[in-house]
């Protein structure tokens, strides 16, 4: 009975990947599909309500989704230095991240489809962080020192994962573009008070106030 409410799951998470759109398909089929995608801007008002707007899921098995993973890699690669990249920075609303594992021998670059995050330490760290999309944009950030990822490949096949430190970072730092939210908006609320700050190694009381 698990496994069948597993494999229910599974294919729901399918059923929610809508099929691409004719703009997001002349997007990702445009030119040399093996060249890199040009990278979003907020200096620019369109691209910038493309990357304040809520991704959907992506169907793995579809073979355009296979030409967007790596388009979104040659994107990355064409950076100074960039250690993530979200699929609404090259201006597709779809949940597919890369993200640069300084946590695995070589520090390789690996893309991840349909990624959620389901558990975040109360622990937090404060960090810099800038962003592919907002130019002269750096500033200090609090994030979880550890979550759980889960996410699928272009095969469909599910994976969950602990991950920690740097990379912990990166990966809420681009799952939180799949959700419109950029750092600099994060800065804003934070200027405004509306979220909690959390002291570095110390425990958040935000999970208790939660239960």
């Amino acid at each position: 009975m698990k496994k069948l409410s597993i494999l229910l799951i599974f294919f729901m998470g399918f059923f929610n990947a809508q099929k691409l759109t004719s703009h997001e398909l002349s997007i990702i089929n445009q030119g040399d599909v093996n060249a890199a995608l040009p990278i979003y801007q907020t200096t620019d008002s369109n691209q910038h309500k493309t990357l304040l707007s809520i991704s959907s899921e992506a169907d793995p098995l579809d073979p355009n989704t296979a030409v967007l993973v790596k388009r979104m890699k040659e994107s990355l690669l064409s950076t100074d230095g960039g250690v993530g990249i979200a699929a609404p920075q090259v201006g597709i609303n779809r949940k597919i991240i890369w993200v640069q594992r300084f946590d695995k021998e070589g520090t390789p670059l690996e893309y991840f489809i349909n990624p959620v995050i389901v558990w975040r330490s109360d622990l937090q760290n404060l960090g810099p962080e800038g962003d592919l999309s907002i130019p002269d944009f750096r500033d200090q950030f609090y994030r979880s020192k550890v979550i759980q990822l889960e996410y699928v490949d272009l095969k469909g096949q599910k994976y969950s994962e602990i991950v920690e430190g740097f990379t912990a970072v990166i990966f809420q730092h681009e799952i939180d573009h799949l959700f419109g939210i950029l750092i600099s908006d994060k800065k804003e609320k934070e200027k405004n008070d509306s979220y909690k700050k959390v002291d570095a190694y110390q425990k958040s009381d935000l999970m208790k106030d939660r239960r």
